[in-house]
């Protein structure tokens, strides 16, 4: 739980305002309130955190030296919000939407938002009307599916080759880590694993049809060719379960390094070093006809998820 002098998302709003007006007046006229009920929450939001935010003077407003430092804070924060309105929106299955996405859980879970986020921004700076945006999460070839039935306008996949029938264009790129429980051998070891102890090793997997599953049982083909690779000790629908069951001690699993990063900081997974196997794979978007996307919310959407990168 979080303590009682962390801000409302509002009062983070309020705060950037006023770093960027200088000025409790324009701060008010920018978040539309009153100058007087703006100082109020001011006050209010300096006795929640404990210490001055905001140092008034003849000239206008600056922030203090721990607002500035709040401030840096919050755009972060600001900026995950911003993801976070653009991906809820985006699952809202709005009927009168002009744009249906369906994208990969990784790419959905870490890389779309921003995306969507920027398209958003792009239309609104060139007086564009904001396209709605109906999104489906799923794996892979469940995304390469949709795309080809007519279900999607544009997909986002991962995996080691563009989908037979649609067309693509590699937007980003993407490393897939093997990782393990704090506990494991693996964890502590000096040496890299070689490709083919890895491949000989049962691992934690996604389901069939998962790009990630796919991307690492091509690396290992064409790092140990012939060698036949072991079963799975599991099959797990979705990056979470694989997660869960890797830091409970099933054993080793490879995942992108965009799902991994907060369990690696917090040390609830560990990177195990990896020799001899290229773990680097394309992030592809899709669609079905000509050889450039279609015109419109698509193009720009495939345009500024290549820009991002």
């Amino acid at each position: 739980m979080l303590s009682a002098h962390v801000p409302e998302l509002a009062d983070l709003l309020m705060l950037s305002a006023v770093a960027r007006t200088g000025s409790l007046r324009l701060a008010a006229t920018e978040v539309g309130v009153s100058q007087q009920a703006l100082s109020q929450r001011v006050r209010v939001l300096e006795a929640r955190v404990g210490f001055p935010l905001v140092i008034r003077g003849p000239r206008g407003s600056q922030l203090s030296s721990g607002g500035r430092l709040v401030e840096q804070w919050a755009s972060r924060v600001l900026d995950a919000a911003a993801e976070l309105d653009a991906g809820i929106t985006a699952l809202r299955t709005d009927r009168a939407g002009h744009l249906r996405v369906a994208a990969s859980l990784t790419i959905a879970g870490h890389l779309l938002p921003r995306w969507l986020v920027a398209l958003r921004d792009q239309q609104r700076l060139t007086g564009t009307a904001v396209t709605n945006v109906e999104l489906e999460a799923a794996n892979s070839g469940a995304v390469a599916e949709a795309v080809e039935r007519g279900g999607a306008d544009v997909g986002f996949v991962e995996g080691p080759r563009a989908p037979l029938g649609l067309r693509s264009r590699t937007v980003a790129r993407d490393e897939l880590l093997v990782v393990v429980d704090p506990g494991h051998p693996w964890a502590r070891r000096r040496t890299a694993v070689s490709a083919a102890e890895l491949a000989a090793t049962p691992l934690v997997t996604r389901e069939a049809g998962s790009g990630t599953r796919e991307a690492l049982a091509a690396a290992l083909d064409a790092a140990v060719p012939g060698v036949p690779q072991a079963a799975p000790v599991l099959e797990l629908a979705g990056t979470t379960a694989v997660k869960s069951a890797i830091a409970a001690g099933a054993g080793p699993g490879a995942l992108s390094s965009l799902a991994v990063e907060d369990d690696l900081t917090l040390g609830r997974l560990c990177a195990a070093p990896v020799a001899g196997v290229a773990l680097v794979r394309d992030l592809r978007a899709v669609w079905a006809g000509g050889t450039q996307p279609p015109r419109g919310p698509v193009r720009d959407l495939v345009a500024l998820a290549s820009r991002a990168q």
